[in-house]
């Protein structure tokens, strides 16, 4: 599917954006289309930029999405992808799931995970602190890159843009415990894990909607 498309985008001149890539494959694929001046942007979920597929041993359902977890060499290539700019953004694929629906056998499971409250803290920790990344291109990734993308409002702080401001420390470390999560959801595969990076206050258009508190 992603050679269909980029190839379809260098026919037609248009531009195609790829989502939720989780392969070494793919991530070649678009590079192949940069180098040949296709108008190709991609972007990745920080699961697939920290988890391989060992995370869902013993049918672990809250390691189950779409696409899957895949190998340790996928990890690296996404990793690498995102440090030399083949791959644009890194999105979160949020998606909550009550607990009961989780807890059923795997196969019968819905895929997703919680991924927003866990987002900025598992990239700092799997790409900035490892060193692949600097902490300004991780921002870009995140946030500037998206409104540029999109030609959406936000993404800068200049004066006369949208109030949209995170901010956050990128030294703090905590420990994931679902239970405190914002959302209803608690379907997370980094529950109990170590992370660094928190964010203390979320602004949207000027109003602080997330406070860090404790």
């Amino acid at each position: 599917m992603a050679i269909r498309d980029i190839l379809l985008a260098r026919r037609t001149g248009g531009h195609v954006h790829l989502c939720h890539m989780s392969t070494r494959g793919s991530v070649e694929l678009i590079r192949w289309g940069k180098e040949r001046g296709v108008n190709v942007t991609a972007e990745v979920c920080p699961h697939h930029l920290s988890l391989t597929e060992e995370a869902v041993e013993g049918y672990n359902t809250n390691a189950k999405m779409n696409p899957p977890l895949r190998s340790a060499a996928d990890v690296e290539a996404l990793q690498h992808g995102v440090r030399d700019g083949t791959i644009d953004v890194i999105a979160t694929d949020h998606a909550p799931h009550h607990y009961d629906e989780k807890e059923r056998e795997f196969s019968d499971a819905p895929n997703g995970i919680v991924g927003l409250e866990t987002a900025f803290a598992v990239n700092v920790t799997w790409l900035v602190a490892s060193g692949i990344v600097e902490l300004d291109k991780l921002v870009d990734k995140m946030s500037c890159a998206p409104a540029r993308i999109f030609r959406l409002a936000g993404g800068t702080l200049r004066r006369g843009n949208v109030a949209d401001v995170t901010v956050f420390d990128p030294e703090v470390e905590w420990t994931v415990d679902p239970s405190r999560f914002r959302s209803k959801g608690r379907n997370t595969p980094y529950a109990g894990k170590t992370l660094k990076g928190r964010v203390h206050q979320t602004i949207v258009d000027g109003r602080v909607i997330y406070r860090h508190e404790g």
